[in-house]
């Protein structure tokens, strides 16, 4: 079949419209002049994308985009048509100033750097689907329906702290634990029942801002520990201390986020020894341990049984998938456990004792063994291909490490971006990083967390490329 219609468009960088928007309009402004008939066929994406010289993914979105606003119809075997009948200008319309006034939703970025997400399509879904099934197939299923423990389901507790004690050193019993809907969570539940109006708590910079904004809702002041290679630097912890009343530090001494260092043993007798004697609490995040790829990961700073103080706050998002909202923090602080058990009372009666349940069964029957095992030497392979990728993109612009554990890269280019810039130039193209202000504190790092693991091979080779070329 002839498809002797060609798109003729001048493609503007510089301007907020995503690239595949600009050849969606250009497409349905060919079709509005009467220039593309009705019921002409267009050529493929593989042959508009060579005459655009775009990435034929680029092509296929604004193709999706035609289609889905019905100006283009697919036939089975034959390829994509002009519609005999045509959409109301008014659709088009409305596309296009939500796509211009607004920011670009997440749907809208054909790669999508995040600050390392796991990959939810190796979650074990049919697995947690079935436990669920078949607890509502129990004949004391009835049981369930009722009220449950603000602190979450007995028995789950039970095993989160067999697996703490286990697997991270950890003397933890049931009751020194909560449940959460999310750590996010547990870091609201710290946050209220620590601090007051004026409090003062350390944190790392840069460093993971919502856990900042939990702390500020309370009406704490921010004071900022610089991170080197050897994780969170003490010298700046002796300096607050000497001046303030500290009530607490928050750290992420296993991969420190955003930069993935690991904290030294060194610097982590230093600060368990300043805890102790300033009376401090350390709030610990250790928010990716499952995922590490070298011999064993670091126990928690909360394993030291020397540690007074304590706050250590987990997920099981990662682990299972991160629709699934369970976090949770252990302290052997009964006072601190009490006013997170009432102000959880408050705001949530309960968790979600069924999908508790459901997830103890997979721990129960080595299913969440199992997935870690594979998910881990899936995302090792995943992380050798990013590694490959990056020595050879960034060779002579930027220098990383190559992490031994977590679902992210630390990227420090040799010379400042415009990092403003950079993102504008690649939100044309489907791209979205984090900006590096969205961890540090005032003044913007010159550094970029690049999470992997959400990415295709494919993705990740052209994402990786594009963002070279702003180096």
């Amino acid at each position: 079949m002839l498809r002797p219609w060609k798109l003729e468009i001048q493609l503007n960088y510089d301007c907020d419209k995503a690239v595949y928007l600009q050849v969606a309009d250009a497409i349905i402004a060919d079709i509005q002049s009467g220039r593309l008939k009705r019921g002409t066929a267009l050529p493929g994406s593989r042959a508009m994308a060579k005459d655009l010289a775009l990435n034929r993914n680029t092509i296929v979105e604004a193709l999706n985009v035609l289609l889905n606003e019905e100006w283009l119809i697919a036939k089975e075997r034959s390829g994509t048509f002009v519609a005999e009948t045509l959409p109301l200008l008014s659709k088009s319309y409305r596309r296009h100033t939500i796509q211009t006034s607004q920011e670009p939703t997440k749907t809208s970025f054909r790669i999508n750097f995040d600050d390392g997400s796991p990959d939810s399509k190796i979650a074990p879904v049919a697995a947690l689907a079935r436990a669920y099934r078949q607890l509502f197939n129990r004949k004391a299923r009835w049981q369930m329906m009722g009220y449950g423990n603000e602190m979450g389901d007995p028995e789950f507790r039970k095993a989160m702290a067999l697996m703490l004690n286990l697997q991270r050193g950890m003397q933890l019993n049931e009751e020194q634990l909560c449940i959460t809907r999310g750590s996010q969570m547990a870091m609201f539940l710290t946050a209220h029942c620590l601090f007051e109006k004026g409090d003062y708590v350390m944190v790392e910079n840069p460093g993971y801002k919502p856990a900042w904004k939990a702390f500020e809702n309370t009406g704490a002041k921010l004071l900022p520990v610089r991170v080197d290679e050897e994780g969170l630097v003490t010298e700046d912890i002796v300096k607050y201390l000497k001046k303030y009343t500290v009530k607490a530090l928050y750290t992420t001494p296993h991969h420190q986020y955003p930069t993935t260092v690991t904290l030294s043993l060194k610097r982590r007798l230093e600060l368990i020894r300043l805890s102790n004697t300033h009376n401090f609490t350390i709030i610990e995040d250790d928010y990716d341990n499952e995922f590490h790829f070298g011999y064993r990961p670091i126990l928690p700073l909360c394993s030291y049984a020397e540690l007074k103080n304590y706050v250590y706050i987990g997920t099981m998002s990662k682990v299972v998938a991160p629709a699934l909202r369970i976090g949770y923090l252990a302290s052997k602080d009964k006072r601190v456990l009490e006013k997170i058990s009432a102000l959880r009372r408050i705001i949530d009666v309960q968790g979600d004792s069924i999908m508790e349940q459901a997830v103890l069964q997979l721990v129960q029957d080595g299913t969440i063994k199992r997935h870690l095992k594979k998910a881990t030497q899936f995302y090792k392979l995943k992380r050798d291909f990013v590694a490959s990728v990056l020595e050879k993109k960034l060779a002579g612009k930027a220098s990383f490490n190559i992490p031994d554990g977590g679902l992210a890269f630390w990227i420090i280019p040799h010379q400042p971006v415009n990092w403003q810039l950079a993102d504008k130039k690649l939100q044309q193209k489907g791209i979205r990083i984090l900006l590096p202000e969205n961890y540090s504190y005032h003044q913007p790092v010159n550094g970029l967390r690049l999470g992997y693991a959400s990415l295709t091979e494919e993705q990740l080779k052209e994402g990786i490329g594009e963002l070279a070329k702003l180096f």
